[in-house]
């Protein structure tokens, strides 16, 4: 990655037409390509950029641009359209590169997969005498993401959302339909539904218990064990 602060004025043309006048600036250049204009404020968006595929080219300035104080000019051509970005660079007060190498990509903590895997380690947060039998339980339409049995033996399976929400409750109770009919499910009386969310919305809860859905909602620090509530003086 390419890091160059400089005042500059930044021009784009394509499908409209936008004008940054001087000021001083940061500009990003991608190992891909991109380059990306940025001001000190605005947030994290810069305030223009150039997506791949493009090239960019340095070139001189011509007369009128000199006569004004431009040392430099960069013209960021996109590869698939007409747009381009235009800098007229009048000072460089910092330029340098640096190598990145291979980005992991962002890992999501508390995702579904982390609170499913949470839940069936410390099953009994649903209720005393509840078991595991299994994670991603396969049905004929997909996998319900816990299996379990209550104290009194009856299975129970239970949908994990991080947001809960009506969708989410309708995908359960399809599942509970499916696994009502299978024989082997059902020794101990009906299979029964727990809706599992972090936040679970309003409509959601109404809709879950209206078709005997029980809604349980998750505290993530506490499964994980960072919020013990029993350690705490207050």
């Amino acid at each position: 990655m390419r890091l160059v602060i400089a005042k500059c004025s930044v021009d784009y043309e394509g499908r409209l037409a936008a004008h940054l006048p001087l000021a001083t600036r940061l500009l990003l250049v991608k190992a891909d390509g991109s380059v990306l204009v940025h001001s000190d404020g605005g947030s994290y968006k810069p305030l223009n950029w150039m997506s791949p595929p493009c090239a960019t080219a340095e070139i001189e300035p011509d007369e009128s641009e000199r006569a004004d104080g431009v040392e430099t000019v960069w013209v960021v051509q996109h590869a698939k359209s007409d747009g381009r970005l235009r800098i007229r660079i009048h000072e460089v007060l910092h330029d340098s590169s640096h190598e990145l190498g291979v980005d992991p990509g962002l890992v999501k903590d508390g995702v579904e997969a982390h609170l499913q895997k949470l839940l069936a380690e410390h099953i009994h947060t649903l209720g005393d005498g509840y078991r595991l039998v299994r994670r991603e339980y396969m049905t004929a339409i997909g996998p319900v993401d816990i299996l379990c049995r209550d104290a009194d033996g009856v299975h129970v399976a239970v949908e994990i959302k991080r947001r809960g929400e009506i969708d989410g409750v309708e995908q359960l109770t399809r599942y509970l339909e499916l696994m009502n009919r299978d024989p082997h499910l059902v020794t101990g009386g009906p299979v029964q539904g727990v809706f599992a969310a972090q936040e679970i919305k309003p409509q959601a809860r109404t809709l879950a218990t209206d078709r005997g859905i029980r809604c349980v909602t998750l505290d993530y620090d506490a499964l994980r064990g960072i919020d013990d509530v029993t350690g705490r003086l207050f």
